[in-house]
């Protein structure tokens, strides 16, 4: 049986003689949750360790901590008895010290798997008391996209927001917990319609911050530049056709040239997002996700739904096409442009009504006191108890919950339980791939069913 995994505490104020620098010889524990993370100890006190795995012997790093401290942070900076799934991380970027993106570059694809099934499972067990079977889990983590070449890494992030070193103006990736620079000239996991554009090959003078979209649906690309106080922007020649925003000292994104969104293709339908707005980030994942909710929640003609924080309207739409014109469709989003964008998206859909607001703030507004079907697909906190419960009132038959942290899942799904809901099936998601993170689609339906 594996051994559970761990939740990371919140790191606490430094007091007491600093430890960083000093280097333990340590047996690895279990994985830990949360920032790719084991779990080891040295002389009673705990130390959670990167670029380690379950069961390895490593010298550990002490990276953040003190004599004071509950628990200290260390890198493997040298592996004394490496793990089976152990391999040579294919990106140079990768291992202690250096770019803070990826976490499980030193893993196979199947090991990298496994660790995400032992942090799932550990949380349903601690926050929600379920087992994998109780929630109706195989306890694997799915792959997602085709199987590559060992060694081959899958370059899945539509999405990349490179950092910009102030000396030098060359673009690069955050190291891990800190604000310091690591220059790239390619990042492995970066989808090619980013590699195309050849951002690591140019400078960008008065620039903090470069982020760049490349939509899977079309050939639209977006540059989003964050320039850094007092700059101008510079005049931006890129390898490919390309439209430009800048961010202002508020966050707000405005159109340099070209179009002011782009065009994404899912679920039968092209979808406008705007501005940089939210849209999962590997290529396959809307259409896995909404095959996924629609596959457990089994829609039927004339039903009414709920979809909660509903984004660009990508539920919202398979929604509408599965319950037809004799159902109806409530979406709400708190983005302003994100509504924007899905009352565009669905404009051709009688059934669907979009409203922008904070769903525990519009909710109980509506009226609505019965629903068939809900969606929900909060922020990485969760709903929380509040909004769940008043979702247990709505006595829908079956809710789908999409969610991108096994915490935040495992601790609404115990809410749920209180109020009489279980899950009846649970599948999770590598979506993520070299990464700690994973998306997971929870199906609920009432206890007494």
């Amino acid at each position: 049986m594996r051994a559970p995994a761990a939740r990371t505490p919140r790191p606490e104020s430094p007091s007491g003689e600093p430890l960083v620098g000093e280097r333990y010889e340590v047996e690895v524990g279990p994985v830990a949750h949360g920032g790719g993370h084991c779990v080891a100890r040295h002389e009673g006190r705990v130390l959670f360790v990167r670029h380690a795995l379950p069961g390895e012997k490593v010298v550990a790093l002490v990276t953040e901590g003190t004599t004071t401290s509950r628990f200290l942070r260390a890198d493997a900076v040298e592996v004394l008895e490496p793990a089976k799934e152990r391999i040579e991380a294919p990106c140079p970027f990768a291992g202690p010290g250096k770019c803070g993106g990826c976490d499980w570059q030193h893993v196979t694809p199947g090991g990298q798997r496994k660790l995400k099934a032992a942090v799932l499972t550990e949380q349903l067990a601690k926050l929600a008391g379920l087992t994998p079977a109780e929630a109706g889990w195989d306890g694997s983590v799915e792959p997602v996209g085709g199987k590559l070449p060992a060694g081959q890494v899958p370059a899945w992030r539509t999405r990349v927001q490179y950092a910009v070193d102030a000396e030098t103006g060359k673009v690069g990736l955050r190291k891990h917990r800190s604000h310091d620079v690591q220059l790239v000239d390619r990042c492995l996991i970066a989808a090619e319609g980013v590699t195309e554009l050849g951002i690591e090959a140019r400078d960008w003078p008065g620039v903090a911050s470069v982020e760049v979209i490349a939509a899977s649906g079309s050939s639209d690309r977006q540059v989003v530049l964050t320039p850094r106080d007092g700059a101008q922007l510079p005049l931006v020649e890129l390898d490919k056709p390309v439209s430009i925003a800048r961010v202002d000292d508020q966050g707000d994104v405005h159109k340099v040239h070209g179009r002011s969104f782009v065009r994404e293709r899912a679920a039968g339908r092209t979808w406008r997002v705007s501005n940089g707005g939210f849209w999962q980030i590997h290529p396959e994942a809307p259409d896995t996700l909404v095959d996924a909710v629609l596959d457990g929640l089994d829609p039927q003609w004339g039903e009414n739904a709920l979809d909660l924080y509903c984004g660009v309207g990508l539920f919202a739409g398979a929604l509408a096409d599965r319950v037809g014109e004799d159902g109806a469709v409530l979406g709400i989003e708190s983005a302003k442009q994100a509504v924007v964008d899905a009352r565009h998206n669905l404009a051709a859909l009688d059934n669907v009504r979009i409203e922008c607001d904070r769903v525990e703030t519009l909710l109980p507004r509506t009226g609505i006191t019965a629903t068939d079907l809900i969606v929900l697909d909060p922020p990485r906190s969760g709903a929380g108890r509040e909004t769940v419960a008043h979702l247990v009132g709505l006595e829908a038959r079956r809710i789908a919950y999409v969610a991108c942290d096994p915490a935040a899942l495992a601790r609404d799904l115990k809410f749920f339980r209180e109020g009489g809901y279980r899950p009846v099936s649970l599948r999770a998601f590598d979506l993520f791939p070299m990464t700690h993170h994973f998306e997971c689609v929870a199906i609920l339906e009432p206890a007494g069913e």
